[in-house]
């Protein structure tokens, strides 16, 4: 398929944690979307040139990267060899798609997602997967506080649906909001947005 002449060079999808460990037959019911949401986000993506780059939890079963609080629990999501880490279906990356791991909430702490972010020339990050109060919410805090500008894509999210809901209008200070139907529409004041920072 032809990709559109859409200039989205200096944006990037980050598709977070869209993993087995995180995601449960009440997210399903409650955001029953969620699948269809992220195919479309996906074909857009790369039907526009927009650059996907997946983060994903993964852990060692021997917990040597586990952060402290879950070595004292004892368990942790994603852990490598079980069936947990493996990603949904609908969200594998593509041939040239990169990936990075992480053993936080906050994919920034894996400094190669920064660098290779810097080095790209993104200035605008969309962001999107599970779940919408922890690892979603906190690495596009990161993203502002390290100066990207962002958006959560917040029907490609999914959560408790009132913390879900919750995040979303409290923290708009902090990120826009958008959704897989809109970002074209939302891309020109981005744009404009970008451009007000470097005249």
């Amino acid at each position: 398929m032809k990709r559109s002449t859409t200039d989205w060079e200096q944006f990037a999808l980050l598709m977070i944690d869209v993993q087995q460990d995180f995601w449960s037959e009440q997210l399903e019911k409650n955001f029953p979307d969620f699948q269809n949401n992220i195919s479309r986000l996906l074909t857009i993506c790369r039907n526009q040139g927009l650059e996907i780059v997946h983060l994903r939890a993964n852990f060692k079963p021997d917990m040597s990267d586990w952060m402290p609080r879950y070595r004292l629990l004892g368990r942790i999501p994603c852990i490598e060899g079980e069936k947990g880490v493996e990603v949904l279906p609908y969200a594998v990356e593509r041939s040239g798609e990169v990936v990075f791991t992480k053993q936080t909430f906050d994919g920034f702490h894996n400094p190669h997602l920064l660098k290779y972010l810097r080095e790209n020339g993104k200035r605008f990050l969309l962001t999107a997967g599970l779940v919408t109060s922890v690892c979603v919410f906190l690495t596009t805090v990161s993203a502002a506080q390290l100066g990207f500008l962002s958006a959560i894509v917040e029907d490609c999210c999914a959560d408790e649906p009132f913390i879900h809901e919750h995040v979303l209008e409290r923290y708009q200070f902090i990120f826009y909001r958008t959704t897989s139907d809109t970002i074209h529409r939302d891309q020109l004041k981005w744009r404009e947005a970008l451009n007000e920072l470097v005249s």
